[in-house]
């Protein structure tokens, strides 16, 4: 309970619940939809974080899990008539069951041979969905306007749906907190640092890693279900967008890699800079050249990220920076 006190957890998720909660109050739809878009890329990229920045390990399919849970909660809203929550609450159980699954297998490789095997992952799970037919094969499935009467109608289905991601997303946060916190946290950090001397220690490596992969799943199969219902309608080519999977890399490394802060400052600033580019005429074509740029410079300048770099200036920064 002790860790449950920390300063430094509550100011993050204090802060992140005051630019969360603004939109309801004063019933913008503009600052909805932008805030909608940062804090579900906020989920995405900590979610990823509890694999990427405790482990080590670089996955690139990160954006099965919200395909996946997407396409599973969708399914039972659409065609079984369930409500969001059960619905999205299933299709995470599913999801991490699916990637604990998955875990067993490819986490047994190491580097860049799991790098390429995440890679394989989304697209051969994209080609299944694209030939199911429960999932409306290439077509995808449609969410039938008056679904939308149960929530009060779309508008206030739509605030629904934000309200649900706000709390989400503070989940999220907090329960990577209480992973990097704890003594599972230690053991897959030390993992990412040297995994053989890990296992001399007694950790058992594969285990842990595929806890990290699933519980690295739950939150963002939540997140699918909740975009997709927002939207309407899902299909293969939006659930599995690869290039996702690297924004939320990037994220993570421009915030710090490893810590509970970083991807929330990571997501923030690069959904800014996303927006502004895809708004530009001059940009609009460029986004993934900038943002293969810019996780170039973070490599090569500052590795550790925006809060790592805060981190190094200071101790006291140190303890109250996560």
């Amino acid at each position: 309970m002790k860790r449950l006190k920390a300063p430094a957890l509550w100011t993050i998720l204090a802060a992140v619940a005051v630019a969360g909660i603004w939109p309801l109050l004063n019933r913008s739809a503009t600052l909805r939809e932008d805030m909608f878009l940062i804090l579900m890329f906020v989920t995405l990229a900590s979610s990823l974080n509890i694999l990427l920045g405790y482990t080590g390990y670089v996955n690139f399919g990160h954006i099965v899990f919200f395909g996946l849970g997407g396409y599973i909660g969708f399914y039972l809203i659409s065609q079984q008539g369930w409500h969001l929550i059960p619905a999205a609450l299933a299709a995470a159980l599913v999801t991490t069951l699916l990637a604990a699954l998955m875990g067993g297998a490819v986490l047994r490789l190491r580097g860049a041979y799991f790098a390429l095997a995440t890679l394989g992952i989304n697209e051969a799970t994209r080609a299944f969905v694209t030939n199911f037919k429960p999932f409306g094969e290439a077509t995808g499935l449609s969410l039938h306007f008056s679904r939308y009467q149960e929530y009060g109608g779309p508008a206030s289905a739509l605030w629904f749906t934000y309200a649900l991601l706000v709390i989400v997303t503070l989940v999220t946060l907090l329960v990577s907190y209480l992973v990097k916190t704890s003594k599972f946290g230690l053991g897959l950090m030390a993992i990412r640092e040297d995994e053989d001397a890990a296992m001399v220690l007694g950790i058992h490596a594969p285990r842990a890693k595929t806890i990290a992969f699933a519980l690295s799943a739950f939150f963002p199969a939540i997140v699918g279900t909740l975009f997709f219902f927002k939207n309407g309608n899902i299909e293969p080519g939006d659930a599995f967008r690869l290039h996702m999977s690297i924004e939320g890399i990037v994220m993570i490394m421009l915030g710090g890699f490893g810590t509970v802060t970083g991807p929330v400052i990571g997501s923030a600033v690069y959904e800014r800079l996303r927006g502004y580019l895809l708004t530009t005429p001059l940009f609009k074509d460029l986004q993934l050249f900038f943002a293969g740029m810019l996780l170039l410079i973070i490599i090569l300048f500052v590795p550790s990220g925006f809060i790592g770099w805060l981190r190094e200036r200071s101790a006291r920064l140190r303890e109250v920076l996560q």
